[in-house]
């Protein structure tokens, strides 16, 4: 297949016309008209420092459905005991940056170059981009930041500075997007430690066919606060056995 070059016209190739490993189309831009538009087609920017932009498309696709989390005995029990304290956009800038250290501290690189950074901080601005924060002993501990739209919450990065910050981080994100009646999270890529949280790979058709009916629904825009779900996460947990 061949990989399509953009141009500065707002548009994407179809998503099935990407190379075997996902890869679509380079160059274009990260204007928030055009980020809105590739995530409504399943394609995602995806490059390293001094390479051009690159958008992609994987098939598989890796999905969770709120309902299927899987909840560890010992998350649960770290539920339980409440050490964490998750809050919902209060800290997008410094959980953004936070994801891009950690890899860059680990000497593994990061995707999350300075134009990146500043285009997720307007998508933020804008409502469409959302942080999770796991706070510890008043400190920022762990956490993660995707996109919404529709009813489908796209993950892009997460981070841990404690550890099991990030696990709590998102477990209280999935519960709360079940009660606000979420259909998926796109995941992207195959991860070993997602899969152990309940996620599955799809095929990219089926990926498409249900982000297609989740978009028909309003998007939650804005700032986003929790309405109470986390705790009653944590108590649920605490109510259920440790079998």
């Amino acid at each position: 297949m061949p990989v399509f070059e953009l141009s500065e016209k707002l548009g994407f190739p179809p998503p099935h016309l990407a190379e075997r490993e996902g890869l679509l189309a380079v160059g274009g831009d990260l204007s928030l008209p055009r980020l809105i538009l590739a995530y409504k087609k399943g394609i995602f920017p995806w490059y390293s420092e001094y390479d051009p932009i690159i958008w992609w498309s994987p098939d598989p696709r890796l999905v969770l459905y709120p309902r299927d989390l899987k909840v560890s005995k010992s998350l649960k029990k770290i539920l339980r005991q409440g050490r964490f304290q998750v809050t919902l956009d209060l800290a997008f800038d410094a959980v953004i940056q936070e994801c891009a250290a950690v890899r860059t501290e680990a000497g593994q690189g990061t995707w999350l170059v300075a134009e990146m950074i500043e285009a997720y901080r307007l998508l933020h601005q804008a409502g469409y981009a959302h942080s999770v924060e796991a706070w510890f002993e008043g400190r920022l501990a762990g956490g993660l930041y995707g996109v919404s739209l529709g009813r489908c919450f796209f993950g892009e990065s997460m981070f841990t500075r404690v550890s099991n910050a990030s696990k709590v981080a998102f477990a209280t994100l999935v519960r709360q997007l079940e009660a606000w009646r979420f259909d998926l999270i796109d995941c992207q890529v195959k991860t070993d430690h997602l899969i152990r949280l309940g996620a599955l790979e799809i095929p990219r058709r089926e990926f498409l066919r249900q982000l297609e009916k989740s978009l028909e629904s309003r998007t939650r825009r804005g700032i986003w606060r929790f309405d109470g779900q986390e705790k009653a996460f944590a108590l649920e947990s605490a109510r259920q056995p440790l079998n």
